[in-house]
């Protein structure tokens, strides 16, 4: 039979018994990915989402025969757009991964290194706002400009991500209340 696993194709003699007993009875050591790589699949997933924006808010715009963007339904498409990424999320990390996620090589697991629940990934939805609610209620009462509100988001944002480095696991703190890790994986399988 061939094989194509490393102790028969690179050794001349068998592995020995020791050393296979001892990597099947130790778990693979689980790696945090560093804060860069994070903060790349962050960014990615967010081009991802456009075209889920895209489709959401064609879909939701032509039944409901939405005329503008300042329609008088807009709050009911924005908690419209909450559910459709509510759903997008908690599908992708009870599978383990989002497509940015895949591409970065990150993997979402529980504190245990088992496959998130839906309970935990909605969790992990919910608390994972915190990106975003705070530097938008703080522009709620003031009008600023386009700029300034960028300039306050992207603030909030590398502030939140630079508190990974005060978690002693250093995963970001939204995660440590879900219960969740991210974790360095190798490509899943297709299957």
């Amino acid at each position: 039979m061939v094989s194509s696993s490393p102790e028969s194709s690179g050794s001349d003699h068998p592995a020995s018994s020791d050393s296979s007993a001892s990597s099947a009875s130790s778990a693979p050591v689980s790696t945090v990915p560093g804060l860069w790589p994070r903060m790349a699949c962050w960014l990615y997933e967010g081009m991802l989402l456009f075209a889920v924006v895209f489709v959401s808010g064609w879909l939701f715009s032509t039944l409901g025969q939405m005329r503008d963007a300042m329609d008088s339904r807009r709050h009911l498409f924005q908690a419209f757009l909450f559910i459709v990424f509510g759903v997008y999320f908690v599908w992708f990390w009870t599978k383990g991964q989002t497509l940015a996620m895949k591409t970065w090589n990150i993997r979402i697991v529980d504190l245990h290194d088992q496959p998130v629940s839906q309970r935990r990934a909605l969790a992990r939805y919910l608390l994972s706002w915190i990106w975003f609610l705070p530097p938008l209620a703080a522009l709620a009462p003031f009008k600023l400009s386009g700029g300034e509100s960028a300039v306050l988001i992207f603030g909030w944002v590398a502030i939140w991500a630079l508190l990974a480095r005060f978690h002693p696991d250093r995963q970001f703190w939204h995660d440590a209340w879900a219960g969740t890790r991210l974790i360095t994986s190798k490509p899943m399988s297709r299957r």
